[in-house]
């Protein structure tokens, strides 16, 4: 067959594969055969005088001459370069001040064609459309296509199923112009959006609202994804966004009621106000039912920060919760929609790790939609030569080969195009889909900034621009679809109904019951001294721990693992005391006996970092893997315990999301080593000490932070207990140091049985773990509760006692060893396990035990300026009796946590605990 027949025929039976296997060639030619490379290496040589074929691709005689073969692959080649380019020839900015050089492989040029081609008809390949078209019709569809209001980046994504879907998806929609009626909805969205901020903007001058004008196209793409959202059987969509729009989306899609937000703009507190120090009203989350076509659709607005990235990973972790409610185990029924800006979106890390997560087996969400809203302008002043390194703010996405859409924002239907694309995007294949709404902003950063002064040629465009509502409606006007009276009197209805504080956001439920709302009452009103009853009976203990131990016959243990296990058995028997890993495995056990999911994530955490806790377990011969944990019952609620991602602030972020919306499990963060916690500071100033009070947000997220100081370094020694103290106040959360097992086993039931929804922060120990004197018993398990002081443990004489020493973790154990060393019987020792709340009481009921003790001391590991001392000095010289009088007793003060050097620790080491004693 000749070399041109061939190429016809290739083409015609299978153009899709035909331009991949070449396109492949053109970048790795040796990884073809011979024969193979010939034929492409004629296809990419010129040759005019190739003798043309003069048969269609369907078999029938065309009218005019076809070209030669190289050609043919040429427009082929051309049609590629659209698709992988032509979204930088895109119609999408607005004001139209991007400066971007033309594109040398989208002209005719480039790929040997001229304009004599124009009107010669070739075979289209893959090209939605007809199969054989001029090559003048081929780059209507292109320009149209690529190059119009829509610029779409997809041909970086390796899944060719996935490339092809988008690429059918977007040709097809030059056939399918909006409807009438469509019209006229999104031109009654754009009209809400604009029409609440001028009525803002007139009734409220100067106050800060982060206007959405500019990027009204925000209201209909929204609205439009509810609706279709709820279409497909999705039942609740989680919303997070930063302030720009944020009042508009609460009252034009979350159907908050107008007369709410005037009060919040008039310093009044709405209805449902939580009475703590509150928050401002851009920062305020919601929640509400729309009706769809496929039934009611749960609504939720995450409260966000000022820190506007950080709610990604929150959300995330919240419709992960709200999947797990659902037993949603596709992500087909909850969705994630996060709203970013674009310089946030380029600019913030959390972002990355946030896109890292989302296939990650522990922490994805079946894909997110992401909407940027595009100002081409971060904050105040700064523009995207400052803002980033890269053409478009969307690059970070490109990471897990999401989608991106960029639409112009001036035109609502292309948005509504891009939704509906993004959105079965992400349900067709469970991934991140990234739409970047190109706008502006029509004011500064807050309506009192003046923007001009640092973008005075942006904003001498933004002000000669018409807006959205006006270049919509003149086009529906010109196009017969609505009359200008129409548009006034949509205008005027809606003005009428904000000025009465009525909702105007259309398909809002009332009082509709959601079979998957948390009931939250019984969390609420609750005290520390609820009662919460931790002790299990010996025999359950033993009945959990054979289930646990009941390992697969030919499954095979590392022995170091089949050691530990072996163990665990004697100590459910009482023949070997109970170390820290059987506590803690049968907390989860008994827990998940009595109906409470656990989740554990943290870098290491199946094992444990340091070898402890073995609740995933390894086959040696084949690396399957086993969790006793998830095969208690046939009927228990689900375990799980997650390696997680290398990152901190993101998966906190998660966990926090998750803890807040379901309150029946036990969610538990761990640091590596405690110090990590640093990298996700911002996740527990913002949101785990702060929520309550600023939202009402009950959460009861566990962490624990590894903390000891072993002589490993300034930087694995210490959690910082210090700056976790400082955040205390008002019954926000608990902080705990427990020195046995038994107190981590009592610790965490305690957190789930008493009613009381508080984060748990907890300095976890390191080398207590296989502490000889750090056990516990039986009996601890079965007849104690959580101590929140322990005293004495050794025989004294209360009248001989002259000096208390009071301490927390380790450091009590090296105490009590130097004070056997030194028979010294004139020195009591006191661990206090929980830190805040502080346990007043029980403090003083041990300082009374001991009348003739004038001296007190607060010993600890960390330096003088660090750790509890600055926290424990108040509050301990308030239970001090009379003549009583408090000292320090640790490292001095230091700007590092810790020594590097372990001969200067250990040194330090004797130094504190010879202190602490020393009458």
């Amino acid at each position: 067959m000749k070399d041109s027949q061939a190429n016809s025929q290739l083409l015609t039976l299978n153009a899709a594969f035909a331009e991949d296997l070449y396109a492949e060639y053109l970048k790795n030619p040796e990884l073809f055969p011979a024969d193979w490379g010939s034929f492409f290496s004629h296809l990419s040589t010129p040759n005019d005088s190739a003798p043309a074929s003069a048969v269609d691709g369907i078999g029938n005689r065309a009218h005019e001459t076809l070209p030669s073969s190289d050609k043919q692959v040429a427009v082929l080649q051309l049609i590629n370069a659209y698709r992988v380019r032509g979204h930088e020839q895109a119609d999408i900015d607005p004001l139209k001040l991007s400066n971007w050089q033309p594109v040398a492989e989208l002209s005719l040029a480039y790929h040997r064609l001229t304009e004599s081609d124009l009107d010669t008809a070739f075979n289209t390949g893959s090209l939605v459309g007809p199969k054989r078209a001029t090559l003048r019709e081929i780059l209507a569809i292109l320009t149209a296509t690529y190059c119009g209001h829509i610029g779409a980046e997809y041909m970086h994504i390796a899944d060719t199923a996935q490339k092809r879907w988008i690429q059918e998806q977007l040709e097809r929609q030059q056939l399918r112009p909006q409807a009438p009626e469509a019209r006229r909805k999104i031109l009654q969205r754009i009209i809400a959006a604009e029409g609440l901020e001028r009525f803002l903007h007139t009734k409220y001058v100067g106050q800060k609202r982060f206007s959405l004008e500019g990027s009204e196209s925000l209201v209909p793409l929204l609205d439009g994804l509810i609706q279709r959202a709820g279409a497909t059987g999705v039942k609740e969509i989680v919303i997070g966004m930063a302030h720009r729009g944020r009042l508009n989306v609460l009252v034009n899609i979350f159907g908050k009621m107008p007369r709410l937000l005037f009060q919040e703009f008039e310093g009044k507190f709405g209805p449902s106000t939580n009475q703590g120090s509150g928050d401002v009203k851009y920062h305020q989350g919601f929640s509400s039912d729309v009706d769809t076509p496929g039934g009611p659709l749960h609504l939720a607005l995450a409260f966000n920060p000022s820190h506007l990235e950080i709610v990604d990973p929150v959300v995330q972790g919240s419709v992960r919760a709200r999947q797990q409610r659902h037993r949603d185990i596709e992500g087909k029924k909850v969705l994630a929609l996060l709203i970013h800006g674009d310089a946030a979106f380029a600019g913030q890390g959390v972002v990355m790790e946030t896109f890292n997560m989302s296939q990650a087996r522990g922490f994805t969400t079946g894909g997110t939609v992401h909407v940027i809203i595009n100002n081409q302008i971060g904050f105040t002043t700064s523009n995207p030569l400052d803002a980033r390194s890269t053409q478009y703010c969307t690059e970070v996405a490109r990471m897990v080969q999401a989608p991106i859409l960029h639409v112009n924002g001036d035109d609502p239907e292309a948005v509504v195009v891009a939704m509906q694309i993004a959105l079965d995007f992400r349900m067709a294949f469970s991934k991140d889909v990234v739409i970047d709404l190109v706008c502006y902003r029509r004011h500064g950063h807050s309506e009192a900034d003046e923007p001009s002064v640092t973008q005075p040629l942006m904003y001498k465009k933004i002000r000669n621009t018409p807006t959205i509502t006006t270049v919509y409606a003149d086009r529906l006007v010109k196009d017969g679809v609505v009359t200008t009276p129409d548009v006034e009197e949509m205008t005027r209805s809606f003005r009428d109904a904000i000025a009465k504080g009525e909702t105007v956001a259309p398909h809002i439920l009332t009082q509709v019951p959601n079979l998957y709302t948390v009931d939250w009452s019984p969390f609420k009103g609750a005290t520390w001294n609820t009662p919460g009853d931790t002790n299990v009976a010996r025999d359950l203990i033993k009945d959990l721990s054979g289930r646990l131990l009941d390992i697969p016959g030919d499954f095979v243990l590392h022995e170091r693992v089949a050691k530990i296990l072996a163990d665990r058995s004697q100590m459910a028997l009482g023949t070997l005391p109970l170390d820290w890993g059987f506590a803690e495995t049968m907390a989860y056990a008994t827990l998940l006996h009595e109906g409470y999911a656990v989740r554990l994530s943290g870098q290491d955490s199946g094992r444990g970092t340091f070898f402890h806790r073995h609740s995933v377990l390894y086959d040696q011969n084949n690396g399957d893997s086993y969790v006793p944990l998830q095969n208690l019952s046939s009927a228990q609620p689900n375990f799980l315990v997650i390696d997680s991602l290398l990152s901190e602030e993101a998966v906190l972020g998660f966990e926090y999301g998750f803890s807040a919306s379901e309150p029946r499990s036990l969610v538990i963060w761990e640091a590596q080593f405690g110090d990590f916690a640093n990298n996700a500071q911002v996740v527990i100033d913002q949101f785990i000490s702060s929520g309550e009070a600023k939202w009402g947000r009950l959460c009861g997220l566990v962490l624990f932070l590894p903390h000891g100081y072993d002589g490993q370094g300034p930087e694995h020694s210490s959690a910082r207990l210090e700056r976790f103290l400082q955040i205390c106040a008002e019954d926000n959360m608990q902080v705990c140091m427990p020195s046995l097992p038994a107190q981590m086993f009592h610790m965490l039931r305690r957190q789930m049985l008493r009613p009381l929804r508080k984060p748990l922060i907890v300095m976890t120990p390191k080398n207590l773990l296989r502490h000889r004197e750090s056990v516990s018993t039986l009996a601890d398990l079965a007849d104690r509760s959580f101590r929140l002081v322990i005293g004495e443990t050794e025989v004294l004489q209360a009248d001989e006692v002259k000096r208390v020493v009071f301490c927390s973790g380790k450091v009590y154990f090296d105490l009590v060893q130097e004070r056997r060393t030194r028979q010294l019987k004139n020195v009591a020792i006191v661990r206090i396990e929980q830190l805040y709340p502080f346990p007043a009481n029980e403090v003083v009921e041990q300082l009374q035990h001991y009348p003739a003790a004038k001296q007190i001391v607060w010993c600890q590991e960390e330096p003088r300026n660090q750790g509890a001392w600055s926290y424990m000095r108040g509050l301990l010289g308030e239970c001090l009796l009379a003549k009583q009088k408090i000292s320090f007793a640790g490292r001095p003060a230091s700007p590092s946590p810790a020594v590097g050097y372990l001969a200067k620790h250990n040194e330090q080491q004797r130094a504190l605990v010879e202190e602490a004693l020393n009458i």
